[in-house]
């Protein structure tokens, strides 16, 4: 037995691919462009496997514009002028407004999963969206022909059909990415927000059976867009014990970016449920600085100290391109930041008598 590594999401698309979506005025379902897609995720895919990674992934190469609103591209009942996140004073992302209903997924991960899977050897893991982050294009404003218990009740269908469609496509582990739940922090400090997020995704997990969550998992960081990290100064006391009520086996955690690591892994160690495994963030990926194989093992012998070795497992903190037009990483710095993450667990797992 060896601890279990895998990746979050996003690798940064090459060069060749962002440009051409942008000559072709962001329309990325263009059929000229969906051999550079193939080639992106085939590259992806190679890439992963070369540095003996276990469990492999598409790198994200198809979700345009980002890893949040896949699902919504090209619906026309959204309005660009949504909710804002910000990531610093002169950068912010903007989320679509929903417009009316019904709410529908336009795709679905299922259908990068296939795709990923025609060039893998290796087991593959598929990232979605939460419905909680989904539920940010719903207008504070009630629709008035689309009450917010009917849109809920949309979400929660198309998300528990596009996890289902993924496990039955023999998908390793479907990941759920959940980078609100930092922001709903820093947005509402009594955490009511943070608590109903978590209601919100559990009545989605509550609909899937024990043997499915033990192959659902949930991702948390801070977040991050060119370099930037905008939520890392919340405190994990105020995320983490709720974060560890959602009803799924899995949990990936940044901790690299984290600037109390054992601070933040004392607050797992007493949360924890013994059905749980904990992958802790090993590498940051907005620091250019490439880890070494020996940070890396000695970040995890630290997260070993507080949690069980039959429970942990390592990652990234984040994706390393979550938004498409996203350039401040190069393809061969993510791939040299988890080769590092793959050998330093390694030599984590040799130390620590597992392996």
């Amino acid at each position: 037995m060896t601890i279990p590594t895998e990746p979050i999401g996003s690798i940064p698309r090459p060069t060749a691919l962002i440009d051409a979506i942008s000559a072709h005025g962001g329309e990325a379902d263009r059929p000229e462009l969906q051999p550079l897609f193939d080639a992106a995720v085939a590259d992806t895919i190679a890439r992963f496997e070369a540095v003996g990674s276990p469990v492999v992934s598409d790198g994200e190469q198809r979700k345009y514009p980002s890893f949040f609103d896949y699902p919504l591209r090209g619906s026309p009942n959204l309005a660009p002028d949504g909710f804002e996140i910000p990531f610093t004073a002169d950068h912010a992302r903007r989320i679509p407004r929903l417009l009316g209903g019904p709410f529908r997924y336009r795709e679905r991960a299922d259908r990068y999963l296939e795709i990923a899977q025609r060039y893998a050897q290796r087991p593959v893991k598929q990232a979605v969206i939460s419905p909680s982050a989904l539920s940010l294009i719903y207008p504070s404003e009630a629709l008035r022909d689309y009450p917010r218990e009917e849109f809920i009740e949309d979400l929660l269908g198309e998300h528990v059909a596009e996890v289902c469609s993924c496990l039955q496509k023999g998908c390793h582990v479907v990941q759920i990415d959940f980078i609100e739940g930092r922001l709903a922090v820093k947005l509402d400090p009594s955490g009511m927000l943070l608590a109903g997020f978590v209601e919100l995704n559990n009545l989605a997990l509550s609909r899937f059976s024990n043997e499915e969550r033990k192959r659902i998992g949930v991702h948390t960081c801070p977040g991050s867009d060119r370099a930037s990290i905008p939520n890392v100064d919340i405190d994990y006391s105020e995320l983490l014990p709720s974060l560890l009520q959602l009803r799924v086996t899995n949990f990936y955690i940044a901790l690299a970016s984290n600037r109390d690591s054992r601070r933040a892994l004392r607050i797992v160690q007493r949360h924890l449920k013994t059905d749980q495994r904990v992958f802790v963030g090993v590498i940051d990926p907005t620091d250019p600085h490439i880890e070494t194989p020996e940070q890396v093992c000695e970040r995890v012998r630290e997260a070993a100290d507080y949690i069980p070795i039959g429970q942990l497992g390592t990652t990234d903190d984040c994706g390393f391109s979550p938004f498409s037009d996203d350039t401040s990483t190069t393809r061969d710095a993510a791939f040299a930041k988890i080769s590092a993450r793959i050998l330093g667990t390694r030599l984590a797992s040799r130390a620590l008598g597992v392996d």
